[in-house]
């Protein structure tokens, strides 16, 4: 049975041939978490700020030795990935295809080492380590992106003209529900409210 080849398909373009598969990609993928200390508790809170982008690493052989020929009419092309297009004045999305295995990408780097090469200095064997940047579309994250609910402890910045029902209404929906939030945070006047500090919102059953 023949191994499937990978692929590289700049959209609107000719799909770029593998000559090698990769031995192995490494999928990186993490979230931006910001620590907000709370004045009187033994540890801050964690807030979730963003995900970040996920990462796709690849190293490509090539060897032309065979052939005779020049190596880099193959790695120019991976390279030529990075160049903005004229229509677009972005660098081209692509998509990196092997067997199952999807990802759609901008080219972030490209790092190259030629390694052979015949007597007039021609190269004929190269190793290039890539790095690509998912790319999502604005509506199609937009869609992804889960509602909004009051089922998560958050914090919140107390400024000028704040009141806990103002609170309560932009967080739960309910103006009425501003207890909770002065309990979590022993508040006994909720009329004497300090700009600049820090409240938590707790979650509601």
């Amino acid at each position: 049975m023949a191994l499937e080849k990978a692929f590289i398909t700049p959209e609107g373009e000719e799909r770029i041939a593998v000559l090698f598969n990769p031995p192995e990609y490494g999928l990186d993928k993490g979230n931006q978490i910001a620590e907000i200390g709370i004045p009187g508790l033994g540890s801050p809170i964690l807030q979730y700020v963003r995900g970040n982008t996920s990462a796709l690493t690849i190293e490509l052989f090539f060897d032309t030795y065979e052939e005779q020929s020049d190596v880099r009419e193959h790695t120019d092309k991976i390279y030529g990935l990075l160049a903005i297009k004229s229509a677009t004045h972005v660098p081209p999305i692509c998509t990196f295809t092997w067997g199952q295995f999807t990802f759609r990408f901008v080219v972030e780097r490209v790092s190259g080492r030629f390694t052979l090469f015949l007597a007039n200095g021609t190269p004929v064997r190269a190793s290039l380590n890539l790095t690509f940047k998912e790319f999502v579309d604005v509506e199609v994250q937009v869609r992804q992106q889960p509602t909004e609910s009051a089922d998560h402890t958050k914090t919140h910045t107390l400024r000028p003209g704040n009141t806990l029902s103002s609170i309560a209404a932009a967080e739960y929906g309910d103006a009425a529900r501003w207890r909770p939030i002065a309990e979590a945070n022993n508040i006994d006047n909720p009329l004497h409210l300090e700009p600049g500090r820090v409240l938590v919102l707790p979650p509601l059953a």
